[in-house]
């Protein structure tokens, strides 16, 4: 395919400083070997040490990210009683666990026991709160990573990217819109004609390459509300994006995307499609 002449903007970089909470919109950030800095380095778990998500605790919407000094604020949506939480970008090495997330075991930083006790609060079960540093290797799945690239406690790679017409188009067939925020995307991209990311291999943003290996197959996470953490009962919008975007088993909206370990975006920045 050869190099797209359209011109595709970024506008949009969005961290998640916990997996399956809330993100947090930048004007900037820096690229890391686990993607973009701060971006799912903190996890929630149970009494087991395994990893929470919305999958299964939709109440977990309900937690409000806020930006802070060196760091983001957790907030209850519905609880102004419970005060709220600071947590850092980054912990300091205290104590150790290994953790569980998905197939992988992962070893972890413990937050603050202040942390634990406000979140099993606010999630009404026992639950502590992990950090994941820079000495930690989790890959990106082995059968398409010959690379041994690296991912945070994301699903499976270190960037997601969206663009803004194939929301628009899954918008214009639904009978209440929705907005990005329910497919969690790091990478917002518009000037696209819907659909096409699904065709893209190799690509640049800001002159900087990625490479986009696979659409992400989405769950019912994109059925809750995140300001309220109600599912669509009618399944939306799972139910309309699987009429078209269904190849196989797996109902997708997103590219998994892999990138440069360093390096830094802005919102503005070019995007060229090399293949």
């Amino acid at each position: 395919m050869p190099a797209s002449t359209t011109q595709l903007t970024l506008t949009g970089l969005f961290i998640y400083p916990v997996k399956s909470l809330g993100g947090i919109s930048l004007p900037a950030a820096e690229l890391t070997p686990q993607g973009l800095r701060h971006d799912r380095r903190w996890l929630i778990v149970d009494e087991r040490n395994r990893f929470l998500t919305q999958r299964e605790h939709a109440q977990m919407a309900l937690l409000a990210v806020e930006p802070a000094y060196n760091g983001f604020l957790l907030r209850h949506r519905q609880r102004p009683e419970l005060l709220p939480l600071y947590i850092p970008f980054e912990a300091t090495p205290d104590k150790t666990l290994f953790v569980s997330i998905w197939d992988d075991m992962v070893w972890a930083w413990r937050g603050t026991r202040e942390a634990d006790h406000w979140l099993s609060e606010a999630l009404g079960q026992p639950c502590k709160l992990v950090y994941m540093s820079d000495m930690v290797r989790r890959e990106v799945e082995p059968e398409l990573n010959p690379a041994g690239l690296l991912v945070s406690f994301a699903d499976g790679y270190p960037y997601l990217l969206a663009t803004e017409e194939s929301l628009a188009k899954l918008n214009a067939q639904l009978a209440e819109p929705v907005p990005m925020n329910r497919f969690r995307p790091n990478l917002l991209v518009s000037g696209a004609p819907a659909d096409a990311e699904l065709h893209w291999a190799d690509f640049s943003i800001g002159g900087q390459p990625f490479r986009s290996v696979r659409g992400c197959g989405r769950c019912i996470v994109t059925t809750i509300n995140q300001d309220t953490a109600q599912k669509n009962p009618a399944g939306e919008p799972l139910r309309t994006l699987a009429t078209y975007r269904k190849p196989a088993n797996k109902v997708l909206f997103g590219q998994n995307v892999t990138g440069p370990a360093n390096g830094r975006l802005q919102v503005g920045d070019a995007v060229v499609v090399v293949s």
